[in-house]
C-alpha cells in the first residue's frame, strides 16, 4: 500500500450513505472517516450533506484528505470538510465516477442512490463493505464496526488501480 510516508497518497476509499443521516448513522459515518485518515486513506464522497458531511468531517478531524464528487455544477455546494471539490454536473451519475475512483468503498444506510454506489462498486469490481446495511446484497462484505470497516477496505482495495 502506498503510504503517506512514502511521499505518496495512501488508497482511495468513498464513503457511501444517506444525505441526511440520524445521530447513530452520524457517528458511525464520523469515526469512519476518522480512522480512514489515521491509517492514511483519502476519504472519498459525494461531497453533501448527511453521512458524507459527516465522514468527511471525521477525516478532516484526524487531518485526512478529502475529495467530494458533487452532483451539481458549483464547487460551492461541497460541505465545508471537503478539501477538493470536484463539481461533476451529472446529477446522480456522479455516483459511477465515485466508486470508479474509489479502490474500496464503504456503505452505510442509505437509499436509492447509495444501493446505486453499492451495485455499481461490485459490478466493477470493487471491494464494497456495508456498515449497518446492505447484508442482503451478494458480494457486500459486512463489518460490524466502523474500525472492521475500514480495516477490511484497506485489505481489500484494489491495490495499484489508480484513474
Amino acid at each position: 500500500m502506498v503510504t503517506p510516508e512514502s511521499g505518496r497518497r495512501g488508497p482511495l476509499v468513498a464513503v457511501c450513505g444517506a444525505g441526511a443521516c440520524d445521530s447513530e448513522e452520524a457517528r458511525l459515518a464520523r469515526e469512519t472517516g476518522r480512522l480512514l485518515a489515521e491509517r492514511g486513506a483519502v476519504l472519498l464522497c459525494g461531497g453533501l450533506g448527511g453521512v458524507m458531511l459527516e465522514a468527511a468531517a471525521g477525516a478532516k478531524e484526524a487531518g485526512g484528505l478529502t475529495v467530494g464528487l458533487l452532483p451539481g455544477d458549483r464547487a460551492e455546494q461541497a460541505n465545508p470538510y471537503i478539501d477538493l471539490p470536484l463539481a461533476t454536473g451529472l446529477g446522480h451519475a456522479r455516483n459511477a465516477v465515485i466508486v470508479r475512483a474509489a479502490e474500496a468503498v464503504i456503505a452505510l444506510p442509505g437509499g436509492a442512490g447509495t444501493l446505486s454506489e453499492v451495485a455499481l462498486g461490485l459490478k466493477m469490481g470493487r471491494p464494497v463493505i456495508g456498515l449497518g446495511a446492505f447484508g442482503e446484497v451478494q458480494g457486500v462484505v459486512l463489518a460490524a464496526s466502523p474500525a472492521e470497516a475500514v480495516e477490511k477496505a484497506l485489505k481489500l482495495a484494489v491495490i495499484g488501480h489508480r484513474v
